[in-house]
């Protein structure tokens, strides 16, 4: 069994979750069940970890709350480590530690909607291409929960910052975050090329981590005819370790488009986008290059 070091600061909010998640392993795992893995032998290939260390850490957290152990086989018994609500609680600390991360150890430590080409940051984004997208469910702008991977031959995820129907409710200083402008020329762009994606086999969403309601506003002014998603307790944001900044007391998505086929692989990755009229040009031709055809 683990040696462990009980934190003894009971007033101490930081100290008793760090007694539940302060190991590295624990918030691996915790990441990695985030991102689709439920079995031991899933969590043990992707972290190389051993199976003593792994049990332990597996047990640790099914009993404070974290995961729930579900039975999937019988003879001989097998078990998957799902994610609680508890467990989905952790979803923006891994996001901050990620962004902290891609901010002041990869990263030159200023705030940034984008990176460079030839980025770390940039070269895990496009290591998405030919993984899958977890089985999840974001809120549309109605209200209702809805797969962000449409029934379609393909499905165009262009992940943006933020856009609003009123120019006061962007965050302070957002024209002067580089790569934060443009999120509503993207999605005005997509709007007016719609007719095309849709005849080439493939269904339009955006999603950014704003609330639903100010994307409902934003879609309604500018007369959106496809779904914006709201990641905003940041489930896709942490399957998928896709790349945010913070502004305005918000975790937001740098601008990337992800192109996904029907049975939630990636096939195209486009990150950094630093041409939007190009970056549609480009997810219009990569579902078409594969069976589409244009209107």
């Amino acid at each position: 069994m683990a040696q462990r070091t009980r934190l003894g600061d009971a007033d101490c909010s930081i100290a008793q979750a760090l007694d539940v998640v302060g190991d590295w392993w624990t918030l691996l795992i915790v990441r990695d069940a985030a991102r689709g893995l439920h079995r031991f032998e899933e969590f043990q290939q992707e972290l190389g970890v051993s199976r003593k260390v792994l049990a332990e850490r597996l047990r640790l957290l099914v009993e404070a709350g974290v995961l729930a152990r579900e039975p999937y086989q019988d003879r001989p018994v097998r078990h998957a480590y799902r994610l609680t609500p508890r467990g989905r609680a952790l979803l923006p600390v891994l996001v901050a530690l990620q962004d902290w991360g891609d901010t002041w150890i990869l990263g030159e430590g200023e705030m940034t909607a984008t990176t460079d080409t030839a980025s770390r940051e940039a070269e895990r984004v496009h290591a998405l291409k030919g993984t899958r997208v977890p089985e999840l469910l974001l809120t549309d702008a109605s209200g209702a929960l809805r797969d962000p991977v449409a029934d379609t031959p393909f499905t165009v995820l262009y992940c943006f910052p933020g856009a609003y129907a009123r120019a006061e409710a962007y965050p302070p200083g957002w024209a002067g975050i580089p790569g934060a402008r443009g999120c509503t020329f993207e999605s005005c762009t997509y709007r007016d090329q719609l007719a095309q994606f849709t005849a080439a086999g493939a269904s339009v969403h955006g999603v950014s981590t704003q609330r639903p309601d100010e994307q409902r506003d934003f879609a309604e002014k500018e007369k959106l005819r496809f779904p914006l998603l709201s990641d905003a307790d940041l489930d896709l944001t942490a399957a998928l370790r896709l790349p945010t900044f913070r502004a305005g007391g918000t975790s937001r998505l740098k601008r990337l488009t992800l192109v996904v086929a029907r049975d939630r692989t990636v096939v195209e990755v486009q990150y950094p986008v630093q041409d939007i009229e190009a970056s549609v040009a480009a997810a219009l031709a990569a579902v078409v290059s594969r069976g589409g055809a244009p209107g």
